[in-house]
């Protein structure tokens, strides 16, 4: 049976020009994940993570090269088009947040629903409320943002990126300003939605984070150094017994 590919890239390559100076930040990558897939980008400062999480999450277009999403080859999409799928195939979890601070998690959830021209849900308070007790909000949905902890604040970000039903979901550095034990949660959650087959890239500076993976790519200087399964995955109970040994 073949798996389908949710992310392809051919030699991507980015370069960004500042007057006459050009910035390498991505150089010929190939990559691919499949669908139920749950990876892990790694590498340290200006190793080129974010740029391209950028492309894949269809924020940012490649210099040259080739990425096809679910699919869709993305290079040929204009503006329009790019917003369709990145609000059909792609649920984005940032370090911030970013939700709207007087707003409850229930409408925070459904905002991406309002944005949808498809028509495929025809009652987004009802799929609004399953996402967030997807995420174990439920007795909190009619809480505004702002009266919730930073690992719940986190955790309705994931509701709303989860809400359209999407073939991707891309988190940046999404544990960047959480606690360990709500690292831990989080990366836990990341578990669980993953064995429902949902395909996850994280990038993260957490080597304790990236653990929950099945497969961790670094990146050195635009490039792929390495790309390799995890053998020995963290589990919550795992990694909050190695959270009370080192306190």
């Amino acid at each position: 049976m073949n798996v389908k590919k949710v992310i392809e890239t051919k030699k991507l390559s980015r370069v960004f020009k500042n007057g006459e100076i050009e910035v390498r930040a991505l150089t010929a990558i190939d990559l691919e994940i499949l669908e139920g897939e749950f990876v892990a980008i790694m590498g340290a400062s200006g190793s080129g993570k974010s740029t391209l999480l950028n492309i894949l999450g269809c924020l940012d277009k490649a210099s040259s090269g080739d990425y096809y999403l679910d699919g869709v080859h993305v290079n040929k999409l204009n503006k329009n088009q790019l917003a369709d799928i990145r609000n059909g195939k792609i649920g984005f979890i940032f370090q911030s947040y970013n939700l709207l601070s007087r707003t409850t998690a229930l409408d925070n959830v459904g905002l991406p629903l309002v944005y949808d021209r498809t028509g495929r849900f025809k009652n987004p308070t009802e799929i609004a409320i399953k996402a967030l007790k997807q995420v174990g909000l439920g007795d909190r949905m009619y809480h505004k943002t702002n009266q919730l902890s930073g690992g719940q604040q986190q955790r309705v970000a994931i509701a709303r990126a989860l809400v359209n039903d999407p073939a991707l979901i891309l988190s940046d550095e999404a544990t960047g300003n959480l606690d360990s034990k709500s690292s831990i949660d989080v990366a836990d959650l990341f578990v669980q939605l993953n064995n429902k087959g949902k395909t996850i890239v994280m990038i993260t500076h957490e080597p304790e984070i990236a653990q929950f993976s099945k497969r961790i790519i670094y990146l050195r200087d635009g490039k792929i150094l390495t790309d390799e399964i995890v053998k020995n995955r963290s589990t919550k109970e795992s990694a909050l017994q190695d959270l009370e040994i080192s306190a």
